[in-house]
């Protein structure tokens, strides 16, 4: 194992000397909000009133605030909404249950999120970071590099988007609700670790506060932040935490998830039994299938040893078949090594399924319409 020190900097920024994206009202809280609107010679009571709209009505458009006097409307727009990205290209798929959104920041980053409709729920997939600095080497953002972490408003407002398309009936199906939220976009959340818990508790609060989701129905994922996993522990907000194992091994894992440097699988995976001690929320294990890679009989069983040396119950593992990146040496498991990976950790008394794979023709790896458009 690497002698790198096991320390990391509360925030894992890109370069100094870039723009901050404007401040919006999902960045504030209510009562930092109503200090906003006074400060700006506004009446408090309006942010109150342009939160609703936001956040309950799911309405941009200032024509649309009609309870907001004409003479002012434009001027709280500009206040508390203003522009945070743009849409550049949307690419569909599965009968167009999947929508996947190419977005351009204020300052030209580039993020993606995408919408998946089930028949009994809708999630959203979102970037917390432009690019990432944790650099696995089957993964499309790796490659890339960190731009720059996103605020907390430019998280908040892919799902508001998000939410809004499902309430207009944009998505395939009809009007409906937007009911889940999964931090696996682009980025590492827990790198960006203050604005993905200021993220976290607006998707969380109450209307007009927030958007009202239920915590159980946010995932926040990581590849292993140690530090980080304690410290979401102890917030108090009952998300899932979703844990990118890949490997059960330190030897591989070093090589696919190269945070393994510094926080060995035993520390890991700890750290994850740690989270479920603190909120009683089963831990969700990541585990992308990988052709001759990871996916052999023996880590299956090895997997297995990991997790139950920590006690029964407490997780869960999810196998993913690797989104191809195109001219990778990772390429996705045969469908009968992911069978078998699957019988010999259910052997094991390992809760395990194999995850619903989504958009394979619109580039549906996190990462890769952005490396295209870029």
């Amino acid at each position: 194992m690497s002698d790198a020190p096991k320390t990391l900097p509360l925030v894992m920024d890109a370069p100094r000397g870039r723009a901050k994206p404007p401040r919006h009202l999902a960045d504030l809280t209510l009562a930092e909000r109503q200090d906003a609107a006074k400060a700006a010679g506004l009446q408090g009571f309006r942010a109150k009133q342009i939160s609703v709209h936001y956040f309950e009505r799911l309405v941009h458009d200032p024509e649309q605030m009609t309870d907001l006097p004409s003479a002012q409307r434009a001027e709280l727009v500009s206040t508390f909404l203003p522009d945070l990205m743009t849409s550049l290209r949307t690419q569909s798929a599965d009968a167009g249950t999947t929508v996947k959104t190419l977005w351009k920041l204020f300052d030209g980053s580039l993020v993606e999120s995408v919408l998946m409709r089930y028949s009994d729920r809708a999630t959203i997939c979102i970037s917390s970071q432009a690019g990432c600095g944790m650099a696995c080497p089957f993964c499309a953002t790796g490659q890339g590099g960190l731009q720059r972490n996103m605020s907390t408003a430019e998280i908040v407002h892919q799902v508001v988007v998000g939410a809004r398309a499902m309430a207009n009936g944009d998505v395939a199906g009809g009007p409906g609700r937007l009911s889940n939220v999964v931090f696996m976009g682009m980025g590492e959340p827990l790198a960006n670790y203050r604005a993905v818990m200021g993220a976290v508790r607006r998707l969380t609060d109450p209307a007009p506060e927030g958007l009202g989701l239920s915590a159980r129905h946010v995932t926040v994922s990581t590849v292993g932040l140690v530090p980080r996993i304690k410290q979401l522990a102890d917030e108090g907000i009952p998300v899932t935490l979703a844990l990118s194992l890949h490997a059960p091994d330190d030897e591989l894992r070093n090589e696919l998830v190269p945070i393994n440097n510094r926080f060995s699988v035993a520390e890991t995976v700890d750290a994850a039994r740690y989270y479920f001690d603190q909120t009683g929320r089963r831990v969700s294990i990541e585990y992308a299938m990988m052709r001759d890679i990871n996916d052999q009989a023996h880590r299956a069983d090895l997997l297995a040893e990991v997790l139950n040396e920590r006690g029964r119950g407490w997780v869960h593992v999810n196998l993913i078949p690797l989104n191809e990146v195109r001219g990778s040496k990772y390429t996705r498991s045969r469908d009968e090594d992911m069978d078998e990976f699957v019988r010999r950790l259910e052997a094991g008394g390992i809760s395990t399924t194999i995850r619903d794979t989504r958009g394979d023709e619109i580039d549906a790896a996190c990462g890769q319409l952005a490396a295209v458009e870029g």
